[in-house]
């Protein structure tokens, strides 16, 4: 009788162990003393937050609940020598999470609540794919649903809550602001059965990647609470970590010449995207003062020539509105003149094709010198400083030496600028760069 009493006890007990190891429950807010199993980028901050990935190129992140949770039932063979299917239990998180990006407003390679059968994730590359998959294994492209109008990449904290119902078999997910209750209607309530993917025990986490150019998105969790068979323990947002504060990567300076010129001003992050990060694939050549690197726009398609200046380099700031920081310009394909003049060039131009260039550059300097609201004295015509579009029509470029004065009065003497052999003799002289020095019949 005692023996089959402490039987019956222990079998009660480990009855009883298997359905508690069966609802398990976490909630962190924050992540301070947590154990959490990291790797790749994912680290805890000083002040408790979990970061994922910070915004080096070409990186993963992954963050995993150190234990293995139960997501099935254990199989159970009847008398008959049947089996018992398993059967997929229920779950749900909610976790506050925020994108902050380097630049306002860019996007990047993407973050993931995980659910896997290994905390090592072998495969997964880099540069996309959440940091969780691989060409070979990403199946179909059409397998996710894409939303065109929201836009997470702002800094902004954002609730998620995550619901299986493995009875139902239905997951719903559902998104909010911080400061906004849990909607009632889900953002995404699909039904699906879960149960061929998910193993009997399974390990939660996050994951995610960087992008391959040089501007990118830091991923951070502030709380997460996960429950297994139950209702998820709410967070306490007022006891979550604060973000950082943000420092744009590229914050941009307001110069002294466009308080008076105003021209049209890129964004930096738009520049720098098109170049690919001014990455040594895209350049072009060596302007002066600067490289020269080619590049996308965006927005339109539009090829670019970008000049990228020191910030140091202030020669002709005040005078003329050139070589500061980064110069765009629309992009020639045929190059400058001065590869179809000079080295045995491989395609020689036709008289009709000369005409055409000098005629070009010749309208381009009547426009500087008589049209423009000021005179404009290039003081730089040379063959390497016009440059060739797709008809092979001359445009005058790279005016880093250019100066202005007003109609009507004379140009200032100033120290002999230019490139020697092309310069006019009256120019030595005099120091004085004029609308007759200009027309240097050797300069192209």
């Amino acid at each position: 009788m005692p023996f089959r009493l402490v039987t019956a006890i222990l079998a009660y007990f480990l009855v009883h162990m298997a359905a508690a190891s069966d609802d398990v429950g976490f909630i962190y807010q924050g992540f301070q003393s947590s154990n959490l199993s990291l790797d790749g980028l994912a680290k805890i901050t000083n002040n408790g937050l979990l970061q994922i990935t910070n915004t080096i190129r070409l990186q993963t992140g992954h963050a995993f609940y150190p234990n293995p949770i139960n997501f099935k039932s254990t199989s159970n063979s009847s008398s008959s020598g049947y089996s018992n299917q398993a059967q997929t239990f229920s779950f749900s998180t909610q976790f506050v999470f925020a994108m902050v990006p380097d630049v306002p407003g860019i996007s990047g390679a993407g973050m993931a609540f995980v659910i896997a059968p290994t905390r090592d994730l072998p495969g997964g590359p880099s540069t996309k794919f959440l940091g969780l998959f691989n060409e070979s294994t990403n199946g179909n492209r059409t397998n996710h649903n894409s939303f065109d109008n929201l836009n997470l990449s702002s800094g902004k904290r954002m609730q998620v809550w995550v619901e299986y119902d493995g009875v139902d078999r239905r997951i719903d997910v559902t998104l909010a602001p911080i400061a906004a209750a849990k909607p009632n209607t889900p953002l995404l309530s699909l039904s699906c059965d879960l149960s061929p993917i998910l193993q009997q025990t399974m390990y939660v986490g996050f994951s995610a990647s960087t992008s391959p150019i040089d501007i990118g998105i830091a991923y951070f969790v502030l709380g997460w609470s996960f429950k297994m068979n139950g209702d998820v323990q709410p967070l306490d947002l007022s006891r979550l970590p604060q973000l950082p504060r943000r420092k744009w990567k590229f914050a941009e300076v307001l110069e002294e010449w466009e308080l008076a010129y105003g021209p049209h001003r890129f964004k930096y992050k738009d520049i720098y995207i098109a170049t690919k990060g001014f990455t040594e694939k895209q350049p072009l050549g060596e302007g002066g003062f600067g490289q020269v690197y080619k590049g996308v726009l965006q927005t339109n398609m539009a090829e670019v020539a970008v000049k990228k200046v020191s910030h140091q380099a202030r020669q002709g700031m005040r005078e003329f509105i050139a070589e500061i920081l980064l110069l765009v310009y629309e992009f020639m394909p045929n190059g400058s003149l001065d590869k179809f003049l000079y080295n045995q060039p491989k395609y020689i131009l036709s008289w009709s094709q000369r005409f055409r260039v000098i005629k070009s550059v010749a309208l381009g300097l009547h426009y500087l010198h008589e049209e423009w609201e000021q005179v404009v004295i290039h003081r730089d015509v040379k063959a390497s400083n016009v440059l060739l579009d797709g008809e092979l029509n001359g445009r005058l470029g790279d005016f880093g030496l250019a100066r202005l004065y007003d109609h009507g009065t004379l140009p200032q003497s100033t120290h002999v600028a230019g490139s020697l052999g092309y310069l006019a003799p009256e120019h030595n002289r005099t120091g004085m760069a004029t609308m007759s020095t200009e027309q240097n019949p050797e300069r192209i």
